[in-house]
């Protein structure tokens, strides 16, 4: 389902997904089950991202006959969560795609100009072999995402899909115009950003929410 104007979005609406979003706005769910959700949505979505991978014919031997059947052909994957709330997201990606390799981009959000600034970055030496997940729980005006998306290209990068639980139309926005190759994979989106760039409703600060600071 796309629940945007823009063609590069997919919104992932499966009940299951929805429902778990929901206990994880809420203000009452505690770090412990916030961490939980955060995994559980990152498996299902990846679930969803990785829909396009291209399988090859193998033989295998059942208890009761040989057959032919499919695997994976020989896909290499890299998890790029953005630093600190996506690291939430990455435990349950790699449940489901455990030979997958991490990097880590560190952005801080100007809290003057909102605008990225870039701390940290580390990646696979084969990136440029590799089909890149980012993921951000949460996709606000863009800017962090759009600027971790540029780091990767510079680096080689070209397969690369963008994965967050929850994102506002004007991050959205940022996103499609300035890396219009990019897809993103997203949960909901909301309404609008506030006057100091949190989504509304959203769910707060989801770093403080996984880690349990303020």
């Amino acid at each position: 389902m796309n629940g945007t104007e823009y063609p590069n979005v997919t919104v992932i609406d499966h009940p299951l997904v929805q429902h778990k979003v929901s206990i994880l706005r809420d203000v009452g769910t505690g770090a412990k089950e916030f961490r939980e959700l955060v995994k559980e949505l990152a498996m299902l979505m990846a679930y969803e991202a990785t829909r396009d991978f291209q399988l090859a014919e193998t033989t295998v031997t059942t208890p009761l006959a040989e057959t032919t059947t499919s695997v994976l052909a020989g896909k290499k994957v890299a998890i790029i969560p953005i630093l600190r709330a996506g690291l939430g997201m990455v435990e349950g990606i790699l449940e489901l795609l455990p030979a997958a390799k991490v990097g880590h981009v560190g952005l801080y959000r100007d809290p003057e100009t909102l605008e990225p600034v870039e701390y940290y970055c580390k990646l696979p030496e084969d990136i440029r072999e590799r089909d890149v997940l980012i993921v951000d729980p949460m996709l606000a005006t863009g800017g962090s995402a759009s600027a971790a998306i540029e780091f990767l290209k510079e680096r080689g990068a070209t397969d690369i899909k963008l994965l967050v639980i929850i994102a506002a139309p004007e991050g959205i926005a940022e996103v499609a115009e300035s890396c219009d190759d990019v897809h993103i994979y997203t949960c909901a989106v909301d309404s609008h950003l506030n006057d100091h760039g949190y989504i509304v409703p959203g769910l707060g600060d989801a770093g403080d929410r996984l880690f349990g600071t303020r």
